[in-house]
């Protein structure tokens, strides 16, 4: 395998130990890797969750694997530990969030813009107690974002929806605007526009009528959770986070989950998906990538976890991915 660094970000809450089983088959492929501090692990030790050195090292390296960052122990404090994601994912400039969904007959990929829209326009609070968030978009970032959703479709089958809100929001009618602008750039994808409240119904009523959506910031930050439940739930769900050049973003979605840490029994399984995808989309390896899917499949199948009916720890499950990519256990 070509020479490849990959930072880790284990991060909070059981972050830490389903990172430990992505560093298995990180050394099992052998994959160079380092580790470095994010979230309120980093908060604790440097009063930041984002600390320069932590930016430089993600910088320089060809791919980023995140474990999960937030608790309560941060809950309230004047510097949260989400704060160092957003601050990442701007950093290195990574637009495009993908989130698969796949289960009880669906297959479906969101786009989700991932660095525009409320969490990044002007917000505050005015003398007489109104607090506000505003949602901005430039006409190029919708661009972008959907020239990537355009480009995924037609590696799948070729349907793409864009989700808005136009019939209320003006940033809405102008992403519909940019993004039906593209339509002929793409004869080959069947492009339609949905409103969000619609497609949440129907994500939850038919997610297998869907193939690849294409949406803003918080537009698919709450879609993207609903086609997870919909399709097997948050646990094993797996993220992208990709940009044009420079290192993507790899990680679960499932959160810290403060109440199982340090017990052993968190399933790892979205951790080893992400670095899948980090094979697929950053290092170059898509047979690797697909290889590594196999096999956290049959070990799901195999040795599953509690949360999926097993009894396995976190490291059974992992000890049964090194074997199905039939490398041996130490």
């Amino acid at each position: 395998m070509a020479s490849r660094h990959v930072a880790c970000l284990p991060g909070d809450g059981i972050g830490p130990e389903v990172m430990a089983q992505a560093v298995r088959v990180l050394d099992a492929l052998g994959l160079d890797h380092s580790e470095h501090p994010f979230g309120g692990a980093a908060i604790d030790a440097t009063n930041a969750p984002l600390p320069p050195e932590t930016l430089a090292a993600c910088r320089e390296a060809d791919a980023v694997l995140l474990g999960a960052v937030g608790g309560p122990k941060w809950d309230g404090g004047a510097v949260r530990p989400e704060q160092g994601l957003i601050d990442l994912r701007k950093e290195l400039g990574v637009y495009a969030n993908l989130r698969p969904a796949v289960g009880n007959g669906a297959d479906l990929l969101i786009v989700r813009e991932l660095v525009g829209g409320l969490y990044y326009g002007a917000r505050g609070t005015r003398e007489d107690g109104t607090v506000f968030d505003t949602c901005e978009y430039k006409p190029d970032q919708v661009e972008r974002v959907a020239r990537r959703a355009f480009e995924l479709a037609r590696t799948r089958s070729r349907r793409l929806i864009s989700v808005d809100k136009a019939n209320v929001l003006d940033t809405s009618r102008m992403w519909r605007g940019v993004v039906a602008a593209l339509a002929d750039d793409y004869p080959d994808v069947e492009l339609r526009h949905g409103l969000v409240d619609s497609v949440a119904m129907q994500l939850v009523m038919q997610p297998e009528t869907f193939d690849v959506l294409v949406m803003e910031n918080t537009f698919g930050d709450i879609l993207s959770d609903v086609a997870a439940g919909s399709t097997g739930g948050l646990g094993l769900a797996a993220s992208a986070s990709l940009g044009d050049g420079g290192p993507g973003i790899f990680e679960p979605v499932h959160g810290s989950a403060p109440d199982i840490a340090g017990t052993g029994v968190a399933n790892p399984s979205a951790m080893l998906r992400s670095l899948a995808m980090a094979l697929e989309h950053s290092l170059g390896e898509p047979d690797q990538a697909r290889r590594l899917e196999e096999a956290v499949d049959a070990a799901l199948a195999s040795t599953p976890t509690r949360d999926v009916g097993g009894h396995a720890t976190t490291a059974e499950l992992g000890d049964a991915v090194l074997s199905s990519l039939q490398v041996p256990v130490a």
